[in-house]
């Protein structure tokens, strides 16, 4: 048997990350790395110290914003970034694995952070059913080297997170 390359490890635990999310409409992980350590980990959700939204509004999930976002979480890449922000671990130059392609707005806190490399599993705007991958866009468009992540040959990933899909669009390279 092979050796696992760093990327299916990482994004193994990205998918296993997002299994502790407490959202009920798509649960996501994220890993912050720099070569072949861990910087930080997060998955999606409100705020610590807060509630959980599966808890707090059981069904139905938290109140959504104008644009049917949820309107108390942060991303999996915003908590991931946060903390090592918070804990002054050097972030420029990282790679971030995430079990979702970021939204426009994580693209542009990632594209402020320095990070350098996403590896993404799904695709957002499959997810969402819209037309096309905004904050990929925005982070190739600006200079972040961006990949849709694909298993080392033999590789298995052990369970995919649970994002339930809006509509059924093409691959979004």
């Amino acid at each position: 048997m092979s050796r696992p390359r760093f990327d299916d490890i990482f994004m193994e635990l990205a998918v296993n990350l997002a299994k502790r999310s407490h959202c009920i409409k798509a649960q996501v992980g994220a890993v912050l790395t720099r070569d072949t350590r861990i910087i930080s980990i997060g998955y999606n959700g409100p705020p610590a110290g807060t509630h959980n939204c599966d808890d707090e509004f059981p069904g139905v999930g938290c109140p959504r914003d104008s644009k049917g976002s949820c309107s108390l979480a942060l991303h999996a890449e915003e908590n991931a970034i946060l903390y090592a922000a918070k804990n002054g671990s050097e972030i420029e130059g990282a790679t971030i694995y995430v079990t979702l392609s970021p939204c426009i707005a994580c693209a542009r806190i990632i594209y402020s952070m320095k990070i350098a490399h996403v590896i993404y599993l799904h695709s957002y705007a499959e997810y969402k059913g819209i037309g096309s991958d905004e904050g990929v866009d925005f982070l190739r468009r600006f200079g972040v080297k961006v990949d849709r992540y694909v298993p080392s040959d033999g590789f298995v990933l052990h369970s995919e997170p649970p994002i339930p899909r809006k509509a059924a669009l093409p691959t979004v390279p």
